[in-house]
């Protein structure tokens, strides 16, 4: 299955949040797709050289212990450092607590979207709904709120132009897919939401993520039949597995 889907989609929200926001936003963004698309390219040779890969956060940080740098554990680093320097020079007012919970939803959401893209779509079908939300209840007019729009349109327009692809397995969005959308829709809901909402939403991605290392979110939707049957929608009916599509992170 082709990674050139999750490149197109970096190379597209990168190139709509340079023409629509700050060219450091684009760059954190970008950098993040980079990211993802290493531990793309380097996972699977690593598989195929039979050297054992770690998963999770866990495996990742204990790998780190250990003095072997992972893809992961390159993410695990290198997503919220970015997020936190865009958060920092983002418009607005700036105290650190509100640049640590803006950054933090953008590492975490990021995060998330790589969780959930074990199967043809499923990320899609959250981070899309997610930015058109954004669009959607945003009413503040504000430099920071139109900021937050714009990079919610760089996720949702790139993102609506894979759907096709990714539920038919023609291709995937991979971890550089993932990463990207989810940090560009997880900054839009940073800078478009009241902050009892932002810290709301903070708290269910971060009790999420760490549940995500004990559960497996797709025995949760499949054994819950109204989620089973959005996961399903528009899928061809082999549709992709873990083992194929990789840990998500």
């Amino acid at each position: 299955m082709s990674l050139a889907e999750g490149a197109l989609v970096v190379v597209g929200v990168s190139a709509l949040a340079l023409r629509t926001s700050r060219p450091h936003e684009a760059a954190a963004l970008a950098g993040i797709g980079a990211l993802g698309l290493a531990d793309d390219l380097l996972e699977p040779r690593q598989r195929r050289a039979g050297r054992t890969v770690s998963k999770g956060l866990r495996g990742h940080l204990g790998a780190l212990r250990g003095g072997h740098l992972t893809t992961g554990a390159a993410k695990a680093l290198g997503i919220p450092l970015l997020a936190l320097a865009a958060a920092a020079t983002a418009p607005g007012p700036r105290s650190s607590a509100m640049v640590l919970a803006d950054g933090a939803l953008a590492a975490g959401c990021a995060n998330l979207a790589n969780l959930l893209d074990l199967r043809p779509g499923r990320a899609l079908k959250v981070v899309l709904p997610a930015a058109s939300l954004v669009l959607a209840l945003s009413s503040v007019d504000d430099e920071r709120a139109r900021s937050g729009r714009a990079l919610a349109r760089a996720a949702l327009i790139p993102g609506m132009l894979a759907v096709a692809t990714d539920l038919r397995e023609y291709g995937m969005l991979g971890d550089a897919g993932a990463n990207i959308l989810g940090a560009a829709a997880g900054t839009a809901a940073a800078r478009t939401l009241p902050v009892p909402a932002h810290l709301a939403l903070l708290s269910a991605v971060v009790a999420l993520t760490l549940a995500s290392e004990k559960v497996s979110f797709s025995a949760v939707i499949d054994a819950t039949p109204a989620l089973r049957a959005v996961d399903q929608l528009g899928r061809r009916s082999s549709g992709r597995t873990d083992e194929t599509d990789g840990e998500g992170r």
